[in-house]
C-alpha cells in the first residue's frame, strides 16, 4: 500500500509541475508575473485582514481575541467577495465572551454604486461591546493589525446594539471617506451615571451622524496585471467629525466631537530599516457627553503592585506607564515618537531592533461632576514618559522598558516604571 501511494505522490508531482512548466521558452516570464500576482493579491488579502476562499473572506479580527471583561474572545467572521457578485456583499461575525458568557454579533450587507469611486451603501446591524472612552475612525476598518496587545488589559466596556446605514466614497485616489447615520442604545458595564439636565441616566440612546475622511496625499499605485496594489506614504491624515442629536429617534443628548490623527515617517536608508516615526492624535467632545463618548489617552498599565506583576505586552502606539481609566478627557492631544535603529547583524535569524521612543499628553474636561460612581483624573498638568524597545529577539518577540516622569510622576519609584514584552511579525 505504501509503494502505491508513493508512486501516487511522485505522479501528482510530476502533473504539478507540468501544470507550472511554460510550453514556450518566451512563456516563463509570464508564468513567474502570474505566480507574482497570486501572492500579490494573497498577502494584500491578508494584509487586510482576511484569509480568502473561493466566495468567501474569513475575517481574521473575530478568531480569537483576550481582555479583561470578557476574557477569552473566540468566533468566526466574513464577507462575500467578488467571486460571488462584485455588486453586492455581505459580512457578519458571532463571538462568544467565555468570561462574561455571552454571545456579540453583527451582520450586514451592502450594494455598490459606482465601481471607478469604489461607492458604496451599507447596512448593519450591531450588538456589542466597546471600550469606554475609545475614539475610532470609521476608515481605520479597512486596516488591520494582526496584533493588537492593548487589547488583552482592557476591562472598562459599554454594551450597545446599533443600527446603521452608511456610504463609502473614495473622493480622489488619495481622499477615503465614510459618511453614517446610527442609531444606538447604551449601557455600561460598570456602575456608571451621568447626571446633566436634574436626570440621572445609566442608559443612553444615541442618534449620530458622522463623517470620517482618511487622506493619503503621498501613497503610491502600482499596476501589477489587473491588480492595482497601493503603496502607503507619509504623512497621512485623518479627521472624523460626529454630532448627536437630542430628540431625534428618542436620543438624549446634544453634543458634537471632532477626532484628528497624522502620522509622519521619515526614512534614513533605502532599505526603511532605519527611520523615525511620529504621531499626533486630538480629540474634542463638546456639549453633554457620556464618559462613554468621551477620551481616554491610550492607557496599557494595569493597576496591580509590583512591575513584575504589571509585566504583559506592550502596545504599538500606548502609554505604557499609565494606568488604565486613571484619566479621561474632553479634549485632548497626544504626541507620540519613535526612532528605529538598524536591526544588529547577529546573526541570520537573530536580528533584534532598538526603538527610542517619547510620549506626551495633555488633556481637560469641562464638567467633570457630571460623571458619577467612577474616579479619574484629567491630563491638564501634561503626561509624559520615555523608553525604548529591543524588538525580534527571538520569534518576533522583545522587551519593552518605559519610564514615567513630569507633572505626573507618582512617588514610589517603581509606580513609574513598565517593563513588558513585544510582538512584531512582518509578512
Amino acid at each position: 500500500m505504501q509503494k502505491y501511494c508513493a508512486y501516487l505522490f511522485f505522479i501528482v508531482c510530476i502533473w504539478s509541475a507540468q501544470a507550472q512548466v511554460p510550453s514556450k521558452v518566451g512563456d516563463t516570464l509570464t508564468v513567474v508575473q502570474q505566480d507574482s500576482l497570486k501572492k500579490s493579491k494573497f498577502f494584500k488579502q491578508i494584509g487586510n485582514g482576511f484569509f480568502p476562499t473561493k466566495y468567501i473572506d474569513i475575517d481574521l479580527r473575530y478568531l480569537f481575541k483576550y481582555n479583561q471583561y470578557e476574557g477569552v474572545r473566540t468566533g468566526l467572521g466574513g464577507r462575500t467577495n467578488d467571486n460571488l457578485s462584485d455588486k453586492y456583499r455581505m459580512n457578519g461575525y458571532v463571538v462568544y465572551g467565555f468570561k462574561d458568557h455571552n454571545f456579540k454579533y453583527s451582520i450586514g450587507g451592502g450594494f455598490r454604486v459606482s465601481k471607478t469611486s469604489q461607492t458604496w451603501v451599507n447596512l448593519s446591524y450591531t450588538d456589542d461591546l466597546q471600550e469606554t472612552g475609545s475614539s475610532t475612525f470609521l476608515t481605520d476598518k479597512r486596516f488591520f493589525s494582526f496584533f493588537e496587545p492593548r487589547l488583552l488589559n482592557i476591562d472598562l466596556f459599554h454594551h450597545h446594539i446599533t443600527k446603521a446605514i452608511s456610504l463609502e466614497h473614495r473622493i480622489t485616489p488619495y481622499l477615503l471617506s465614510e459618511t453614517q447615520l446610527s442609531r444606538s442604545n447604551v449601557t455600561t458595564t460598570y456602575n456608571y451615571t451621568f447626571f446633566v439636565d436634574n436626570t440621572a441616566y445609566t442608559e443612553f440612546r444615541m442618534s449620530s451622524a458622522q463623517l470620517s475622511l482618511q487622506w493619503n496625499p503621498f501613497n503610491t499605485f502600482e499596476t501589477i496585471g489587473d491588480v492595482e496594489m497601493e503603496k502607503e506614504g507619509f504623512p497621512n491624515f485623518t479627521l472624523q467629525m460626529t454630532k448627536n442629536f437630542k430628540d431625534v429617534l428618542g436620543s438624549d443628548f446634544n453634543f458634537f466631537k471632532a477626532d484628528f490623527r497624522t502620522i509622519y515617517k521619515l526614512n534614513h536608508d533605502e532599505i526603511g530599516d532605519t527611520f523615525t516615526e511620529a504621531t499626533l492624535t486630538s480629540g474634542i467632545a463638546t456639549g453633554k457627553t457620556p464618559l462613554t463618548h468621551l477620551y481616554h489617552a491610550y492607557p496599557n498599565n494595569i493597576g496591580k503592585e509590583t512591575i513584575l506583576q504589571r509585566f504583559s505586552v506592550a502596545g504599538i502606539n500606548s502609554f505604557e506607564t499609565m494606568y488604565f481609566n486613571e484619566f479621561f478627557s474632553d479634549r485632548f492631544a497626544t504626541l507620540q515618537l519613535k526612532h528605529y535603529f538598524k536591526p544588529f547583524n547577529i546573526a541570520k535569524r537573530l536580528q533584534p531592533q532598538m526603538v527610542l521612543i517619547s510620549r506626551f499628553a495633555i488633556g481637560d474636561m469641562h464638567d467633570i461632576d457630571r460623571h458619577q460612581e467612577v474616579s479619574f483624573g484629567t491630563l491638564n498638568k501634561g503626561y509624559s514618559e520615555a523608553g525604548f524597545e529591543i524588538n525580534k529577539i527571538l520569534f518576533g518577540f522583545g522587551l519593552s522598558f518605559a519610564y514615567r516622569y513630569g507633572g505626573y510622576h507618582l512617588p514610589e519609584f517603581a509606580d513609574n516604571v513598565a517593563a513588558k514584552f513585544t510582538f512584531n511579525i512582518t509578512l
